[in-house]
């Protein structure tokens, strides 16, 4: 999606074919995948609130920002058909992200 977005391509390519007349929704559809891009930017701090996201998605008229790079982007051209090598790079650029985990204590009363 973010691929197609950034590189301006026909961004209907995205929806399931076997849906039926979308030339009649397509301004829906973008918007929807603009928010959704919106939603997974790098960065917290860009990405909308759930309030402005009902709003948005609510809204007729609604001027939208354009989306930045969302996190956990991992590029593929058309050369990384193989599955291996396309694997190899999920495999690089994961390998320096960090894992959040939680610990739960229960404290119980003498």
């Amino acid at each position: 999606a973010w691929m197609l977005w950034r590189d301006g391509n026909n961004i209907m390519e995205l929806v399931d074919p076997c849906l039926e007349d979308l030339s009649s929704a397509s301004s829906e559809v973008r918007k929807c995948i603009q928010i959704g891009l919106l939603c997974v930017q790098q960065l917290p701090e860009d990405r909308p609130s759930m309030s402005s996201v009902v709003f948005m998605l609510g809204s007729e008229i609604v001027v939208l920002p354009e989306p930045k790079q969302p996190g956990f982007f991992v590029e593929r051209s058309c050369n990384d058909a193989s599955t291996s090598s396309y694997q190899k790079k999920i495999d690089e650029s994961t390998s320096s992200n960090s894992e959040n985990r939680t610990s739960i204590s229960v404290f119980e009363g003498r």
